[in-house]
């Protein structure tokens, strides 16, 4: 029993020793267009821009594990709501929507092949900045999904889409009719990203 008790200490001692060989950490840094709207609302797609940073640890060849820190802007651009004048006479009128993130994830990235990635997970985002009138969260809960390239240099070609959970804006203010043609009821942040990264060499 005591011999064996010092074979399975053994082992687990040269596993864990083998994978803290294949873990290395790479710091680095993100940015490109973020493209977004506001769901159930009547209005176009806001072309803006998203950078941030994020450390590499690469737990096996194929998995690394991603943690970041991305600044992106966000909203919806011809955003149509219904506006009552001083003579009671309501007409349709458009405004750009701003709202500013930072954003915190933990992406799981896979490689298969020479550089193909799948990334996912999920991102806690905090609103900093915005020109709206009214705020319903300033707080929102996403999951993130996408496909990159990754060159042997470290520089990565990115495709993303960041979906939000949680209901972003007060369609109510909006929308006195309460008809749900400008408005829905529940709006949430849709947000896709087309950019570069780049990993430092880190170490192991």
């Amino acid at each position: 029993m005591k011999y064996r008790n010092l074979l399975i200490a053994a082992t687990a001692f040269f596993a864990f020793q083998q994978a803290g060989a294949q873990t290395s950490f790479k710091p680095g840094l993100r940015g490109g267009f973020s493209f977004s709207t506001i769901s159930e609302t009547r209005s176009s797609y806001k072309t803006d821009f998203y950078i941030g940073a994020f450390g590499e640890i690469n737990i096996t060849k194929k998995y690394a594990l991603q943690p970041e820190i991305t600044y992106s802007r966000q909203g919806s651009d011809n955003v149509g709501y219904y506006f009552n004048d001083n003579t009671q006479t309501e007409t349709v009128k458009f405004r750009d929507l701003q709202m500013g993130y930072l954003s915190f994830t933990l992406l799981n990235k896979l490689t298969f092949g020479p550089g193909i990635q799948i990334q996912f997970g999920p991102a806690v985002d905090v609103l900093v900045n915005d020109n709206l009138d009214k705020v319903e969260m300033y707080n929102d809960l996403a999951f993130i999904s996408g496909i990159a390239y990754r060159l042997p240099s470290g520089l990565t070609f990115e495709a993303r889409l960041k979906k939000g959970i949680l209901d972003v804006f007060d369609s109510s203010y909006y929308n006195d009719r309460n008809d749900y043609y400008l408005f829905g009821s529940y709006n949430t942040n849709v947000n896709f990203q087309l950019g570069l990264s780049y990993a430092f060499g880190g170490k192991k």
